[in-house]
């Protein structure tokens, strides 16, 4: 049978199949399903340095192929989330990424570091956050910018450091390239696309936000595209994520050129996505007598 495991930066993982931050919570609700280590591993609910309501309601809408959210970091803060969440993940037998979001530079750095003396294996920093301190402007959205946060935290940051890429920029390679220089172990991408639905009968938007993240298999071939530029820019490890919906989607990502996935939007439809994505992994190398997945990794024969 063919090996599943890879290694991001150092991080064996069991299987390339990672739930994405936001939509696996701190990994309660699905551990009623199943075990978690059907995860290869799970970036948690993004948290904050101190705890967060989010925004108002409506805040979510469905579209064609996907949905829109603007919930706003909902979350109990970093605090709660090492007393009360992280003992009980790290009993799960599945790798633990602490995805963390801030509105200054010393949000991110003062998380980084009291993240890394825990038991979380890696850290994911969300950079699709206005930076207070700069009119409001995303943390990700330029080459200065990402790897200026990406720097700053590295700093203290002593777990492998993933950078979660946001799609909405003119260039995600050169964007990728100073995360990479600036010191990330990884990038993982793609984050939402920002979208917006309308109530024609009363002329407003559906969520009370005004536009929210577009997320599902609509993204899916914006995702591949950036996916597949970046591994051939960079020498870091890319995880892969942007509406993957099936085993085949979840090939076709790595063949793109990622290293590990993850599936977040899906679940919502489907709890057991992970089950079924993994398996068809599986019985697709198998199938094709390939002896590991990390063959998949980088194999597209582009014209």
């Amino acid at each position: 049978m063919a090996d599943l495991k890879v290694n991001i930066a150092g991080v064996e993982f069991q299987n390339p199949v990672i739930g994405a931050s936001g939509t696996v919570g701190f990994g309660r609700e699905y551990g009623e399903f199943y075990p978690l280590s059907v995860f290869g591993g799970i970036s948690c609910k993004g948290i904050t340095l101190q705890p967060r309501q989010g925004n108002p309601a409506p805040r979510i809408a469905e579209t064609p192929s996907g949905m829109l959210n603007a919930v706003g970091l909902q979350n109990p803060g970093v605090d709660h989330f090492i007393q009360n969440d992280l003992s009980w993940l790290k009993e799960q037998n599945t790798v633990v990424i602490a995805n963390i979001a801030g509105n200054t530079y010393e949000d991110y750095c003062q998380m980084a570091e009291k993240l890394s003396v825990t038991d979380v294996d890696m850290i994911e920093l969300n950079i699709s956050c206005p930076n207070v301190k700069s009119g409001g402007v995303q943390f990700g959205t330029s080459c200065e910018s990402v790897g200026a946060i990406t720097k700053a935290v590295r700093q203290f940051c002593k777990k492998p450091l993933i950078i979660k890429l946001s799609p909405n920029v003119t260039d995600i390679v050169s964007i990728a390239k100073s995360a990479e220089y600036e010191g990330a172990d990884a990038v993982s991408m793609i984050n939402t696309l920002t979208g917006m639905r309308i109530d024609i009968h009363n002329r407003r938007p559906i969520i009370r936000n005004n536009t929210g993240g577009l997320s599902g298999s609509a993204v899916f071939p914006v995702a591949v595209r950036m996916v597949c530029q970046v591994a051939q820019a960079v020498k870091i490890p890319v995880i892969g994520m942007g509406g993957i919906t099936t085993w085949q989607d979840a090939v076709e990502m790595m063949i793109a050129g990622a290293s590990a996935l993850q599936i977040g939007t899906v679940l919502f439809k489907d709890p057991y996505a992970p089950v079924k994505i993994t398996e068809g992994i599986k019985q697709f190398l198998d199938e094709n007598n390939i002896s590991s997945v990390t063959e998949l990794t980088g194999t597209v024969k582009l014209w």
